[in-house]
């Protein structure tokens, strides 16, 4: 027989299980104050004195509401939602809110279904936003070509649809381009994520009057702060290639503003960045390290994002909310002792009680290519030459124009200047595109992926043209992955099999198989500051300053046109 919420709420009949004498979060009052938190099935029915039919002795730890990430895109874990969900729900991330947009690209519609389908029933709660920017420009070529207004509508109604994924095509609102304002008037009643780099002044009050609401993309406290006295949310991203949370968390510190309207995010995080690092722990962890209270760090790191993306029922240990409850050693450094979701202890009977399957088959063959030779990536050596230079811990490049190595009139990499390639591998066109790159530092070797956002084409860098052709033949062999070479020989692969961005094996093996492979290439030279393959799969995502390279050759940003 069910019991009665009430009768329990009044101590009149035990609970499912109580969590005895914790320091309870309420992020109602930013206060940690010690009680009992007495639980029935999924749901928190009070906080105070309460027994249990099962009871667990809290003293001296905390308990706070389950992390929210309010922006990742499972795709860059490159495993599936239900691997994901058993990674991350250990870390304390009981919900997230997930775009798309990776798979969409190479996929369109049946890419969403089954990201959709994926991730229903799993132990992790996932809202979706409808990608926005597919393609993110006009300037690349992807799997999906448009995913239009007409396209997107059919989610509307989804119940764990929330709105409309980061509007990437900023430039396109701000001149009202009419598929672009298509979609946001579909989604008006909804959220509709922003995306927008270094714009300034009456852009920033235009995208906002557009219906943008947040944006995660501010690398700077002075992008932050304009964001949010503008009445944006702004989503404070520490991901693998970007990590923006120093920066803004110490600017808006020392400008004293409010931090109601922040939010966490990892946007893209490699697992073995989660497993050394940490997830949404981290980002509280950095966040009170720097000077933000613990109980405004984590209500950062759950209430304001499930407020935000109205997430039932999260973000709060109080009455009437899901039991999702992070239970810790340590406030200060978010050491994780214990995770309840929905009411249950999260340990390995738990998450083995799960399932997943792929419905369509036909996810798993998308890397169409012939065969690339050393002839397909040559580049000419001019006297002035556009190279790409990489950013440390940042997925901003510079544009430099100078001298580089070669012989004949062509382009020769060294030590200092590698080469950055880029090979459509949708079957649309065949085109490669290819320019001088500085900052990847690789030496003897090349590495090549399938993940290169948003289109996901292959990308490619190393020190010499026989490694670079050897990676991109064998990523057309296994259907996509990472692939590092040396000397001609395949030294590390990661199968990403599914759109060419995601693995079929269990977590733990592709965790394994991806530190060995970041291992592999830093000992080839990949400094710290780079991701060996996250930093790199930005580089052909021509909505981030200042210059990238496509399958049709190199694109400043900044100017918005082809050099």
């Amino acid at each position: 027989m069910e019991k009665s919420m009430i009768k329990v709420a009044r101590g009149l009949e035990p609970a499912d299980l109580v969590l005895k004498n914790g320091k309870v979060l309420n992020v109602f009052t930013e206060e940690f104050l010690v009680g009992d938190v007495a639980i029935v099935g999924d749901t928190i029915v009070g906080v105070g004195e309460y027994s249990g039919e099962r009871e667990i002795d809290c003293s001296g730890k905390c308990i706070v509401p389950g992390f929210v990430d309010s922006h990742v895109h499972i795709e860059s874990s490159m495993v599936t939602p239900l691997e994901y969900a058993k990674y991350v729900v250990q870390r304390g991330t009981t919900s997230i809110v997930a775009d798309p947009h990776e798979i969409v690209n190479v996929c369109g519609a049946r890419g969403m279904d089954y990201i959709l389908d994926a991730s229903e029933n799993i132990p992790l709660n996932v809202m979706v936003m409808v990608p926005s920017s597919v393609p993110a420009t006009d300037m690349e070529t992807n799997g999906a070509g448009k995913f239009l207004a007409e396209d997107i509508r059919p989610y509307l109604d989804h119940p764990r649809v929330r709105g409309l994924g980061e509007m990437m095509r900023f430039v396109d609102v701000l001149n009202e381009h009419e598929e672009t304002m298509e979609k946001i008037q579909a989604f008006s009643d909804g959220i509709i994520d922003g995306h927008a780099p270094g714009i300034t002044g009456k852009d920033v009050q235009a995208y906002r009057v557009a219906g943008i609401l947040n944006d995660h993309e501010c690398a700077t406290a002075e992008e932050g702060l304009e964001r949010l006295r503008a009445g944006f949310y702004v989503l404070i991203r520490e991901g693998s290639g970007a990590k923006n949370l120093e920066a803004l968390v110490k600017g808006f510190l020392e400008a004293g503003v409010s931090l109601e309207r922040c939010l966490f995010c990892s946007d893209d995080r490699h697992l073995e960045a989660i497993e050394t690092e940490g997830h949404m722990d981290l980002c509280v962890r950095k966040a009170i390290q720097l000077g933000v209270p613990a109980a405004k760090a984590y209500k950062m790191a759950s209430y304001n994002a499930a407020q935000f993306y109205d997430i039932p029922r999260a973000g709060a240990v109080g009455a009437g909310h899901v039991a999702d409850l992070v239970v810790l050693d340590d406030v200060e450094t978010a050491k994780v002792s214990m995770v309840i979701k929905s009411g249950k202890l999260v340990d390995e009977e738990m998450l083995s009680g799960y399932a997943h399957g792929l419905k369509d088959e036909s996810l798993l063959h998308t890397v169409i290519l012939p065969e690339v030779t050393v002839e397909k990536i040559q580049c000419a050596r001019k006297e002035r030459n556009h190279v790409l230079e990489m950013v440390p811990n940042q997925l901003l490049t510079l544009h430099r124009e100078e001298e580089v190595p070669g012989t004949h009139g062509t382009f020769v990499p060294n030590g200092e200047y590698g080469k950055l390639v880029v090979a459509e591998r949708h079957g649309k066109n065949g085109r490669i595109g290819v320019c001088p790159v500085k900052g990847y530092g690789i030496a003897n070797g090349a590495v090549a992926t399938t993940v290169s956002h948003d289109s996901h084409n292959i990308i490619a860098a190393g020190d010499n043209d026989r490694d670079i052709v050897c990676a991109i033949n064998h990523l057309r062999e296994i259907q996509g992955g990472y692939v590092i070479v040396s000397e001609g020989k395949v030294v590390g692969a990661l199968p990403l099999p599914l759109a060419g961005l995601i693995s079929l094996e269990d977590v733990n093996q592709v965790q394994k198989q991806t530190a060995h492979m970041v291992e592999t290439a830093r000992s080839m030279g990949v400094p710290e500051g780079i991701d060996p393959f996250t930093t790199l799969s930005f580089m052909a995502l021509t909505v981030i300053p200042e210059i990238r390279l496509t399958e049709r050759g190199v694109f400043d940003v900044t100017r918005m046109e082809f050099v």
